[in-house]
């Protein structure tokens, strides 16, 4: 069972010092998806970086900027693409002289992804980040880390002097992380959760909810949830349901049913790392409404 964590202390516009180095502030954006809301991260004083703008509100640009007055933002830091995470950043960066880092989205998005997600911008960065590439201010060290499978292009931003990492959508103590295939990408997912696994942070700072500090056994309990999904997947075949859409109401029991769409976007993503490694098989290339069954 995933320990989850929820909650958190927040007021809309407010800025909160949650760490030595890190201020926080947060959009009034909460939802299915967002939880209560984009949480922005500002890392260090006097020169700064902004990490994940939000949304574009004015409100909450305002706020950023009240956040960060007498201040100069060095950096404007993008996790990913989708809308509660990088439209902000060019009127930031237009506010501030800031330039904008990220990476820019490889597949071009479904339209019933962007219904159920957040929904996609389209983003473009000033300088594209692939991942090892360090930003740095007084006081402060960032790098990028590429973690792809929530979407292609997500990156997570490691605080060397916190030993922390600011995590996007990657990692969420709330919930789990929705995979919208073909952006998203559930073997990729897997193996960039071993990755951060690796490292040992000693905090994980999701854009959205609270902090995760027992991190090690967050993780493990994150791949063993989609190992269970895996499992319950095969299950379903081998009880007679050959399509994802029939599938969803019973391992998702007990979910809210608004959520079933999202939900069989993320049974295709482990279906297609079923049909992948030839223990499920179906005609044609893997789909929402493709018939599945067992191989042999």
């Amino acid at each position: 069972m995933i320990p989850y964590v929820r909650e958190i202390d927040i007021d809309y516009g407010r800025c909160d010092q949650v760490s030595p180095l890190i201020r926080r502030v947060t959009a009034r954006n909460p939802g299915p998806f967002t939880y209560m809301g984009t949480g922005t991260y500002i890392v260090g004083r006097g020169e700064v970086a902004v990490i994940d703008p939000g949304p574009d509100m004015a409100d909450h640009l305002e706020a950023i900027l009240a956040a960060v007055a007498g201040e100069r933002v060095s950096h404007i830091l993008i996790t990913h693409h989708h809308l509660d995470h990088s439209p902000l950043a060019k009127p930031l960066a237009q506010a501030t002289g800031a330039r904008i880092w990220g990476r820019a989205v490889a597949t071009a998005p479904v339209e019933d992804a962007i219904v159920l997600e957040a929904g996609n911008d389209a983003f473009t960065p000033d300088i594209a980040v692939t991942g090892g590439e360090a930003f740095a201010g007084p006081g402060w060290t960032l790098e990028a880390i590429h973690t792809p499978g929530h979407t292609s292009n997500h990156i997570c931003y490691a605080l060397k002097e916190e030993h922390a990492l600011f995590s996007g959508d990657h990692i969420m103590g709330w919930s789990t992380t929705v995979i919208t295939p073909p952006d998203g990408d559930m073997g990729d997912y897997l193996r960039s959760l071993e990755t951060v696994r690796a490292r040992d942070f000693a905090t994980v700072w999701p854009t959205h909810g609270p902090p995760v500090t027992k991190v090690e056994p967050f993780i493990d309990a994150y791949i063993a949830h989609r190992r269970d999904r895996e499992r319950q997947i095969l299950e379903r075949l081998a009880a007679g349901d050959t399509r994802i859409r029939a599938m969803v109401p019973t391992i998702y029991a007990g979910v809210d049913p608004r959520l079933y769409g999202p939900a069989a976007h993320s049974v295709l993503a482990q279906v297609i790392e079923l049909v992948k490694s030839g223990r499920v098989v179906c005609d044609g290339a893997p789909a929402l409404d493709s018939d599945y069954r067992l191989a042999g």
